[in-house]
């Protein structure tokens, strides 16, 4: 685990005005749960804070600190950045969830934003990204690469957020391709290139010429460029890692949303807030098509992301039942915020038991 501290281009000369002025820089820090150089989650959270520094210059001061685990340490670590001054804390992982709250609880003065937990107090807001709308743009164009019929998906941890990318995807790819099948393996971390690999490999062991993924590193994307098979970016585009295997990727863009939280403390009208944005408001973005990918298909992706953005189509749209085939949604029902934000099962068709 490594500290890490930045400030902005000139911040060194308005801690010498300081004095003078009495305006110090606005401390603000971020606890990432993998390394900034994991080309996927922690690397896309990273940019935010740097665009942070570039927008304010000297009016803020940033730190952070990568991977944390989620549990003690990151209590700990959240209890230092807040006796060193630093007013406003970004936690960027669903397991700070608990931490933030119970640091959040004893230092009432500084503001905390936790990225995809549902907890909130007076001092501590949420936000997160729609990327299940992403998975739906991925799984369309998933579901008419494929020639197997198989598509493979490394999943992280038994999550809400993670379930409902699973069944988003496994839906859209459906009701592309009948025959469609989901293999998934759960690699129980967030980033562990190790572990992302043999998951890749065991997926295309059993079949499947196409890979998706809720881990952060670009291992798989580099197993499937060698193996000559499709995978999507995930986090960040990745397409360095797989210029022909790359069809197409979900990237996070968290700079809009950290610049306002930040301009917020500056004018003194931060408030917790629960924040949850998609395709449409630009938190969640999608990739640009690999050339391989058919024009009618591009053509239909595109038309699928416009009307996800737009709010004509919502991607848990009924008639849809659950893994046992009881039903959840009926014909033209839409899934509500609350049962999204809860997910705990598989819809029907999706093979194997998820996880506890």
């Amino acid at each position: 685990m490594k500290i890490f501290k930045r400030m902005a281009a000139g911040a060194v000369l308005a801690l010498g005005l300081a004095g003078a002025s009495g305006a110090e820089p606005l401390k603000v820090g971020f606890i990432y749960v993998g390394p900034v150089g994991d080309l996927g989650w922690s690397y896309q959270h990273d940019l935010g804070r740097q665009a942070i520094e570039a927008h304010f210059g000297d009016q803020v001061e940033t730190s952070y600190v990568e991977s944390v685990p989620e549990g003690s340490d990151a209590e700990r670590v959240l209890t230092q950045m807040a006796r060193s001054g630093t007013k406003l804390i970004f936690t960027t992982s669903f397991g700070y969830m608990d931490p933030t709250l119970n640091v959040a609880a004893k230092f009432p003065d500084v503001k905390f934003e936790h990225a995809t937990g549902y907890k909130r107090a007076d001092n501590v807001s949420t936000y997160s990204g729609r990327f299940y709308e992403g998975r739906t743009v991925l799984g369309h164009i998933a579901g008419h690469m494929t020639k197997t019929n198989t598509i493979g998906y490394i999943a992280s941890y038994p999550i809400p957020e993670v379930v409902r990318g699973i069944n988003s995807a496994y839906l859209a790819a459906k009701a592309v391709n009948p025959d469609v099948k989901f293999k998934i393996v759960w690699a129980f971390t967030w980033f562990d290139p190790g572990k992302e690999a043999d998951a890749a490999n065991a997926l295309i062991e059993q079949g499947a010429d196409v890979i998706m993924q809720h881990t952060d590193s670009p291992a798989a994307m580099t197993i499937a460029e060698g193996k000559g098979i499709y995978a999507f970016g995930q986090a960040s585009d990745m397409m360095q890692f797989g210029p022909n295997a790359r069809l197409s990727s979900i990237i996070d863009n968290w700079d809009p949303y950290y610049i306002s939280r930040v301009q917020a403390v500056l004018d003194g009208t931060w408030v917790s807030t629960d924040t949850w944005d998609g395709i449409g408001a630009g938190m969640t973005g999608i990739g640009e098509f690999n050339k391989n990918i058919p024009d009618a298909v591009k053509a239909s992706a595109a038309k699928l992301k416009d009307d996800l953005a737009s709010g004509a189509v919502h991607s848990f749209t009924g008639p849809i039942n659950k893994q046992d085939g009881s039903p959840w949604l009926a014909a033209g029902e839409i899934a509500d915020d609350g049962t999204l934000l809860g997910m705990d099962f598989y819809v029907e068709g999706i093979e194997g038991e998820l996880p506890k």
